[in-house]
């Protein structure tokens, strides 16, 4: 009996111990992923400058191989090919970006890039593939507003002592191949609506295409929302809000920005008990379920793949479920 109650009470005082310990696990963890860095493969679209995009993006590399014409299709497009059983769209780059054409002649020497992004497989044809560099989010800063609202540069890095431009995949997809909010608006009951109206809703974005597609699935289910241009944005946000005693309550975060990425988003949320509480719905152009585990990890409640907004207010719907009694969504 005095064993047992003994034992009790070594394991009583050995808790907080354990607890801290798996607490630490988990705060390393979770640090890890949120500072891994990606890999970048730098191209060129013009002799002078280099420009890149992530190779999680990237299904594959390679040599240019002839296209069929698309009768209609954007003056961007200048086919399509067979490849792996698919058949691709193959976009010039860099006409689709303001730069010459690639001509005829130089066809041979160029490459095409097989991305994944957004739901959509397209090729993009380059004049040149240079490396393959990686990059922590954290380099990566967010373009100089000298190159507007109609760029398709995502963010600016240096690597070995050059500017580095990131092209927006989003932002050229939505431009050349579009595809159609499906969303109606009329995914909320009128009860669904009331207790979603009473929520702070936060959506933080680096991408002006991917802010227009969440922005225009909340706006048509009638769902107000707040909205930040990157991850130190929507930080800065969520805690002045808590400040305030109006703590957000679901924020929708991309997971690939420049400076803060969602997942470290997602970790800095976490750690911080005035805005813990959120429910956090991450979300990328990434069809990769690598992305959607390691947001899992990281502390988030959910994550999806751009853009399907009927997922998302779905999603949404969710995180609402877990700030209301069941029974007011029933």
């Amino acid at each position: 009996m005095t064993t047992s109650a003994t034992f009790r009470l070594n394991l009583s005082a050995a808790l907080p111990i354990f607890r801290s310990i798996i607490r630490l696990r988990q705060d390393f963890i979770m640090s890890s992923l949120a500072s891994q860095s990606q890999g970048l493969l730098l191209f060129q679209l013009s002799p002078s400058r280099q420009f890149a995009m992530g190779t999680l993006k990237i299904r594959e590399i390679i040599p240019w191989q002839k296209v069929r014409t698309i009768p209609y299709a954007h003056p961007c497009i200048i086919g399509a090919t067979h490849i792996r059983g698919m058949t691709i769209s193959i976009i010039d780059m860099a006409a689709s970006v303001g730069y010459l054409p690639i001509s005829e002649q130089e066809l041979n020497s160029c490459s095409i890039i097989i991305t994944d992004c957004s739901r959509q497989t397209v090729g993009f044809l380059v004049r040149q593939i240079d490396q393959i560099s990686q990059c922590q989010w954290k380099n990566i800063e967010p373009p100089p507003l000298t190159v507007g609202k109609q760029s398709y540069i995502v963010g600016v890095t240096q690597i070995d002592n050059k500017l580095i431009q990131m092209i927006d995949l989003e932002q050229l997809l939505e431009t050349i191949l579009p595809t159609p909010m499906n969303c109606n608006g009329n995914q909320f009951n009128q009860q669904e609506l009331e207790v979603l109206r009473s929520l702070q809703i936060l959506v933080a974005d680096d991408s002006a295409v991917a802010l227009r597609q969440l922005s225009g699935a909340l706006e048509m289910a009638g769902v107000p929302y707040q909205m930040a241009n990157n991850g130190k944005q929507a930080l800065d946000i969520m805690k002045t809000a808590a400040s305030a005693g109006q703590p957000i309550d679901i924020l929708v975060s991309d997971i690939e920005m420049p400076g803060l990425d969602g997942y470290e988003v997602a970790f800095e949320v976490r750690s911080n008990p005035s805005v813990a509480d959120a429910y956090i719905i991450l979300h990328t152009s990434l069809s990769s379920e690598i992305s959607v585990d390691r947001a899992h990890q990281i502390g988030a409640d959910e994550a999806l793949t751009k853009f399907d907004a009927e997922e998302l207010v779905q999603a949404i719907l969710r995180g609402a479920r877990g700030h209301q009694p069941v029974e007011q969504l029933i």
